[in-house]
């Protein structure tokens, strides 16, 4: 015992973790195992050296603890950025997801006044919001999606991106999802022909597969519409 006490005394402390570890380049093999250097034997291994090198004081623990918590907290950061949240909502009888990072509001269904020589059909009037005039867009007539035509929208999707507030009548908001960002699965071509080409992926939602709109390119083609 004591033999093996002097060796590893006598061993250098490979501090590979912040080498090829979770604070290197993480190009370690072992990461793919282990996740991250917390979980990892030569981790524990260079814990034990380091204990049997200096004596065992509160201080030592605190650093240790400080060392352990800091990985904690560097894989709960990386498991929640890679998930992302997307407001679910019903278009006549399609389910679809926007992301929540550009959605400013839902509001109230208002009056809308519309635009004078406009061919576009998809694009509405123009709306007060909080005081100033927005742009509605109707996704339905965009999609080409099946809906009631005497029953009107039931509230308001106000999203902003890159500058410019568009606002898209909904007829159902159903609330927040969250999903991995590698959970998007290929558009089928069940969804509304129109639509596919505005949907990023298909998302699993209760049950079903929802597609995920792709507001970069939606915002893209409305602006060149309306200019």
């Amino acid at each position: 015992m004591v033999a093996v006490r002097a060796a590893r005394q006598a061993a250098a402390i490979d501090d590979c973790w912040n080498r090829i570890g979770n604070k290197g380049d993480s190009s370690c093999p072992l990461l793919q195992q282990h996740v991250r250097c917390l979980n990892c034997p030569s981790f524990a291994s260079a814990a034990l050296q380091q204990l049997d090198r200096v004596p065992a004081s509160e201080e030592v623990a605190r650093e240790w603890g400080r060392a352990a918590l800091s990985e904690l907290e560097e894989g709960a950061n990386q498991a929640l950025q890679a998930q992302a949240s997307a407001l679910v909502v019903r278009i006549g009888e399609e389910w679809l997801a926007i992301a929540t990072a550009v959605v400013q509001e839902v509001t109230e269904v208002r009056a809308v006044h519309s635009l004078p020589h406009q061919r576009n059909p998809a694009i509405q009037g123009v709306l007060n919001i909080r005081g100033a005039l927005r742009i509605c867009i109707s996704l339905a007539q965009l999609f080409q999606l099946a809906t009631a035509p005497a029953k009107p929208a039931g509230q308001l999707l106000v999203v902003h991106y890159e500058g410019q507030t568009l606002v898209f009548p909904v007829d159902e908001v159903a609330g927040l999802h969250r999903y991995c960002g590698d959970a998007l699965a290929p558009v089928p071509t069940t969804l509304a022909q129109a639509a596919i080409q505005y949907t990023r992926g298909m998302l699993d939602w209760r049950g079903r597969q929802i597609g995920l709109l792709d507001h970069d390119l939606l915002f893209y083609v409305l602006n060149r519409s309306m200019t």
